[in-house]
């Protein structure tokens, strides 16, 4: 296929411009074809990549990359030593004790169920926890005085600012496991906005005050650990699993979220096939292009067959028309959908402008610019594909060519 003879005549075809109209149509519409359905691919991908981290960093801003918990029946390890053992691994940025449970927050008339979280308030001063607080600070979770930091959603439907009252129900049950629901009212210290909907029913307060709530709170302590890197939290919570003493195990954020990233993948995986199908309509063109073009080039075949040229050789200078026409297509398409994807923030702007609509509503969506992200193997990966699926669609045309008989094609000339 490499030879020069199929190179030059194949690349000569490609330049000439003595094809008939309907040839040329087809062949630019399958070029055109095969660059919007890579670039459309790519671009498509980067947007739900930003879309993803985007996400992932909302859902990170009030969670941990990991959290330690002690397994049911198993005797509760001294907490603080535990804490300090994981703080001296040196992937681990921080980790500190807190308790979490699901309460009901009561102002009447209204009831809502929430989630009660219990910090320790000075080792939080530096994490994402503390740059989504809206009003108030963490320094105000002082144990002992009832004061807690509201989701931005619970103070709406409550009707709640700093320095109103709130009682939290917390259902719990004694030795013989009879239901003995605690009552206590806390103050309003601040209001969290977390802009995940997940969060919006988080209250927080100081974990002694939470303890003072539970029958055991020892059993009830987890040990969150965040990591220098978010991504690689499963490789880094199984290196700290061995260090963990008997009764207790770590779970990584992948473990806990996984239906939100599940689903995205799935999305992306069908938006992936769906787009393809263009390269593939793409193809097709390529295949009746090439076909007109080997009835049209009869004549040359049989000529080129005549002097000599093996089946196999005029295989390849057909193979190499229509690669150089696909691929040009390809690189067109990647060379678009990388500039185009790099900028879609940018671009989303210029046609909200344009057109004067907003693409994401910061009435209805948490997310109020495009974000995109590229990844270089996507990239490859597309490229690839589509090179395959339009060199796949030439084999047919160019073996035909390498099939035709010189005596029946040079018959009438």
């Amino acid at each position: 296929m490499l030879n020069s003879l199929p190179l030059f005549v194949g690349f000569r075809y490609v330049r000439a411009r003595s094809h008939k109209f309907f040839v040329s149509f087809i062949t630019w519409v399958s070029l055109l074809c095969v660059c919007l359905g890579v670039m459309a691919l790519i671009i498509i991908l980067s947007v739900m990549n930003g879309l993803e981290g985007t996400l992932r960093d909302r859902l990170l801003s009030l969670s941990a990359h990991a959290r330690v918990y002690v397994e049911p029946g198993a005797a509760a390890p001294d907490w603080e030593a535990l804490a300090a053992r994981i703080r001296s691994s040196p992937q681990v940025t921080s980790a500190a004790p807190f308790i979490e449970v699901e309460a009901l927050a009561v102002r009447k008339p209204d009831m809502l169920p929430v989630r009660l979280r219990g910090i320790v308030p000075e080792q939080e001063q530096a994490s994402a926890l503390n740059a989504s607080i809206i009003e108030g600070a963490l320094a105000d979770l002082v144990g002992g005085t009832d004061r807690v930091i509201v989701g931005r959603a619970i103070a709406a439907q409550l009707g709640l600012g700093r320095g109103d009252s709130l009682t939290v129900l917390v259902p719990t049950a004694d030795a013989d496991g009879v239901p003995n629901p605690r009552l206590r009212e806390f103050t309003v210290a601040g209001v969290i906005d977390a802009t995940v909907e997940d969060y919006d029913s988080l209250l927080i307060t100081s974990l002694e005050d939470v303890q003072a709530l539970l029958p055991n709170p020892q059993g009830r302590l987890n040990l969150y650990v965040n990591f220098t890197d978010a991504l690689g939290a499963p490789a880094n919570a199984h290196a700290l699993r061995s260090d963990l003493p008997a009764g207790t195990q770590i779970r990584d954020w992948t473990v806990d979220h996984a239906s939100y990233f599940r689903a995205i993948r799935i999305e992306k995986t069908m938006v992936a096939i769906i787009l393809m199908l263009i390269v593939a309509v793409a193809a097709f063109y390529l295949v009746a292009m090439l076909a007109m073009v080997v009835t049209d080039k009869r004549t040359d075949i049989a000529i080129l067959r005549t002097l000599g040229t093996s089946p196999r050789r005029v295989m390849a200078i057909f193979l190499i028309q229509g690669s150089v026409i696909a691929w040009v297509g390809v690189a067109l398409g990647v060379l678009l959908g990388c500039l185009v994807g790099h900028y879609a923030g940018d671009v989303a702007v210029f046609f909200e402008r344009l057109f004067r609509f907003e693409i994401f509503s910061s009435e209805v969506y948490i997310v109020t610019r495009l974000p995109s992200e590229l990844h270089v193997d996507q990239i490859v990966w597309i490229a690839g594909i589509a090179m395959l699926i339009t060199l796949a669609a030439t084999i047919y045309p160019a073996f035909r060519a390498s099939r035709v008989p010189p005596a029946d094609a040079l018959r009438y000339e």
